[in-house]
């Protein structure tokens, strides 16, 4: 059941994720257009509002990639085989996305409220925008990485008992 709620969760933001793409060709293409044709007049605040967007990109896709397991890690031993071995070999890397979104979400949380009394300088939007988005991501992180801990865990009891 959680299982199914985090999934059609990804689902969503992976609909997100090309939303904002699309989002983001627009401005990208405002300022190319700009700067090598007289078609339209140099807008600066482009700049801003494509950093804006990016910035949600990477941060919604490493959410996405946290569900979808293909976040980065560096593996310095071999696959493991034995359950007890894969347990502690994923679990390891769960435990620390986790932990690393943990240090996201207190210390986003300063941040964010920093970004509150900022604002850009063309646009003069309020930089919670982007702000924001490290401290959900570290929440988002470790919501994550700890269902698909304890997905690691349910399978290696399962194979302790005999059970495949």
């Amino acid at each position: 059941m959680v299982g199914r709620i985090l999934d059609n969760f990804c689902r969503g933001l992976r609909v997100l994720l090309g939303l904002l793409m699309g989002a983001l060709a627009i401005p990208v293409a405002m300022q190319v257009v700009s700067r090598y044709t007289g078609l339209i007049p140099t807008y600066l605040w482009t700049e801003e509002l494509a950093t804006f967007i990016f910035v949600w990109i990477v941060m919604i896709g490493s959410m996405v990639a946290v569900w979808d397991g293909t976040h980065f890690d560096v593996r310095v031993t071999p696959d493991a085989t034995a359950p007890l071995l894969k347990l502690l070999q994923n679990g390891l890397v769960h435990v620390a996305i986790a932990g690393f979104g943990l240090l996201f979400l207190i210390y986003g949380i300063e941040y964010a409220e920093f970004g509150a009394t900022q604002r850009s300088v063309m646009m003069r939007a309020n930089l919670v925008i982007t702000h924001v988005s490290v401290p959900i991501a570290g929440a988002i992180w470790c919501v994550l990485a700890g269902y698909r801990l304890c997905e690691d865990v349910a399978a290696f009891r399962k194979t302790k008992s005999g059970i495949s």
